[in-house]
């Protein structure tokens, strides 16, 4: 006991010492205890107040003073509130009913809680962008859209509710761990969602005629006549086609007449895609794209309204990662192991890159993209030439190599991406601005 009293007194006599000096002053005007020995940042004595760090010793926080974070968790019904005002701890929470006079009023409660600036977050999900573009335009407050697959996670947290969901997002912006996703305008957000309308209708197409003829093998009639299925000589034995039971004739129908549907439906939107393509915002980058081998109206559109903005991606590798056409990777120590594509990212365009990919197993030849170059610069027109000639190239090595053709033609959708982002690269386009055919 009385040493334990002799380290304290010669504790408070350095800590004295050190402070009537000068040196023992912090950035923070903390009252720390100290010692001799804890100028080289060692372990402090055992009379030091673990509860107080050193400020050296604290992490930096990106946040501002003065600004106060609010996390939204929004679903159909109910929205779940978490305020953290500046210099607090603990979050202020409610919850709300997804409506707009509701969302108003919570919006002037948080401005009349916030001394400053508010800056709002919610995951991206169902609820789209709209409660974005609510806040954004009713409030001075700003609204980040956040991805949910990069939020940090404990793996040992097994308790999930909207309360806790709206808290961790408010606690993670504060700490500047959220990545952020690029909110579409309203109009980009109408075009993406016709051409993802077309798609839709083809794999529907592609369901209904699988319906048919899986319906016809059970009754064992199968095509012969011809190496492919739904070409004019198909189409001649469906119509000539008549079954024996009744009701296996009306499902026969109906079946048919749904592909019929289901076909012009597909020819209406794809018109009405070539009809977006023409507009002043699109048809740049897509006459530019339609240069490249295995993208013509419909693809390029699709990936141009896709992407809405092209210059976030600073670099062409940030763009293959945003499509998930990058290998994911575990490595640790003196081991790397890489492994699948990551699939992350925009799934539309990766499909439509890997479908435009498959074109480039054959020898470079131009053909019709003759028709679709006449009038773009002879920098793109290059660019596609070489991309032809590359991506052949690599295709018929990796396939030598025993590599599966699947395989090798997600690398050469991941090499497309490269010079496609040479091709729209903003200061590119800045320079040259192309005639439309």
């Amino acid at each position: 006991m009385q040493r334990i009293r002799r380290r304290t007194r010669k504790a408070k006599a350095v800590q004295s010492t050190f402070r009537s000096s000068g040196q023992g002053k912090t950035g923070s005007n903390r009252k720390v205890a100290l010692r001799s020995s804890d100028l080289d940042g060692q372990r402090p004595s055992l009379t030091a107040d673990w509860r107080i760090k050193r400020q050296s010793r604290m992490r930096k926080e990106p946040a501002m003073e003065g600004t106060t974070f609010v996390g939204l968790d929004a679903h159909k019904d109910w929205i779940s509130v978490a305020l953290l005002l500046p210099g607090r701890e603990a979050a202020i929470e409610w919850r709300i009913p997804n409506e707009a006079g509701a969302i108003k009023k919570m919006l002037r409660r948080v401005a009349h809680e916030a001394p400053r600036e508010v800056r709002f977050c919610y995951e991206a999900g169902p609820c789209g962008y709209a409660l974005q573009r609510q806040i954004t335009t009713w409030s001075e407050a700003s609204c980040m859209v956040v991805a949910p697959s990069l939020i940090p996670g404990k793996p040992g947290d097994r308790i999930k509710t909207d309360r806790r969901d709206a808290k961790k997002l408010a606690i993670l912006f504060r700490a500047g761990l959220l990545t952020e996703v690029q909110p579409p305008s309203a109009e980009d957000e109408a075009a993406r969602d016709l051409c993802r309308a077309r798609e839709d209708a083809r794999e529907d197409l592609v369901r209904g005629r699988h319906r048919l003829t899986k319906f016809l093998l059970r009754r064992g009639l199968v095509f012969t006549a011809g190496k492919r299925a739904w070409t004019k000589a198909h189409r001649q034995w469906l119509q000539g086609m008549h079954l024996e039971q009744a009701w296996d004739q009306v499902v026969f129908a109906d079946y048919l007449h749904g592909i019929e549907h289901l076909e012009g439906r597909l020819a209406l939107l794809a018109d009405r895609v070539g009809d977006l393509s023409q507009e002043s915002r699109y048809a740049v980058p897509v006459a530019l794209l339609r240069c490249f081998r295995g993208l013509d109206t419909v693809a390029a559109t699709s990936i141009v309204v896709e992407l809405h903005t092209f210059h976030r991606f600073p670099s062409a590798r940030k763009l293959m990662a945003f499509v998930g056409l990058v290998p994911s990777e575990h490595s640790s120590g003196q081991r790397r192991r890489l492994g699948a594509i990551t699939k992350t990212g925009n799934s539309h365009v990766r499909r439509l890159l890997i479908e435009a990919a498959w074109s480039y197993r054959h020898p470079p030849r131009v053909g019709t993209l003759a028709q679709r170059r006449k009038g773009q610069p002879p920098r793109v027109i290059a660019l596609a030439d070489r991309a032809m000639q590359r991506l052949y190239r690599r295709y018929v090595r990796l396939t030598l190599r025993g590599v599966p053709s699947q395989k090798a033609v997600v690398a050469l959708a991941r090499e497309l991406v490269g010079f496609l982002w040479a091709a729209l690269s903003p200061l590119a386009m800045a320079s040259e601005l192309p005639q439309v055919s």
